[in-house]
């Protein structure tokens, strides 16, 4: 009888939030009016490198994410002057709930709801002008933890939490990382396969390229530039990268040619 009712009064949690969750998407997937993007660095480890590079970080470090997001929108005929604008609050000393490993679908879902009340109590602290997509940006000592751990962007949801590296040499590629994951909130999927390499056609960022390699660009849903069949590598900036087509249909951009 109480799973019965437990498992009711979730399914009506979860069509509440899924209503919701539809106005939003299609909200900032209309191209219409600018997207405001809120960005809260936090400090993931406590380390004295990691403080003192939340010290430094500025707004303007943010500023290449809207100039490629408007550069790439015009190219597909999107008209908005600033189709995103990425604004930096103060750092959180709480960190977002974790997805425990090989949780199963209930935990994921408790996780899911635990996720939009920590986003939800965030934004309650904003007292007007609050953003529509909500951006985490969890920073870590590279000497600590060489590996990051795995960054997600949910449309369902409105927000990110990306997982970054402290340090000023890595500031160009994690605003590369950052833009990928904002990507995955106006529905964007990820393009890329086994062993990251990027998916053929819909990974390239110029499918119909020829000869096919080396490709000039990374397509920044898949992640790299391929430069052969079976090598690829990392852009180092935005300059980088461009939105393909398949990305660009699935954001809203490319039916506006």
């Amino acid at each position: 009888m109480w799973r019965t009712l437990r498992i009711s009064l979730l399914l009506v949690v979860l069509f509440g939030v899924g209503l919701g969750a539809w106005f939003d998407q299609h909200r900032t997937t209309s191209w219409q009016h600018t997207v405001w993007v809120g960005v809260f660095p936090i400090n993931a480890d406590g380390s004295a490198v990691t403080t003192q590079y939340l010290a430094q970080v500025r707004e303007a470090d943010l500023a290449p994410i809207g100039a490629f997001v408007a550069r790439e929108a015009h190219r597909y005929g999107v008209r908005l002057g600033e189709p995103v604008v990425l604004r930096l609050y103060p750092e959180l000393t709480r960190v977002p709930p974790a997805l425990a490993p090989r949780a199963g679908v209930f935990a994921r879902i408790v996780w899911s709801l635990s996720l939009r009340r920590y986003r939800s109590q965030v934004l309650s602290g904003i007292e007007r002008a609050r953003p529509q997509i909500t951006l985490f940006l969890l920073y870590h000592d590279p000497a600590r933890e060489p590996a990051l751990p795995h960054s997600l962007g949910l449309q369902r949801g409105l927000m990110g939490v990306v997982h970054l590296f402290a340090t000023p040499g890595q500031r160009e590629q994690n605003n590369v990382v950052v833009t990928h994951e904002l990507l995955h909130t106006f529905g964007a999927s990820d393009k890329y396969g086994e062993g990251d390499a990027p998916l053929f056609p819909e990974g390239y960022a110029e499918p119909a390229l020829q000869p096919r390699y080396p490709q000039r660009y990374a397509e920044l849903m898949a992640g790299r530039t391929p430069l052969t069949a079976s090598t690829q590598r990392m852009p180092d900036d935005l300059e980088q990268v461009l939105i393909g087509p398949a990305t660009a249909r699935e954001i809203g951009w490319s039916a506006r040619r």
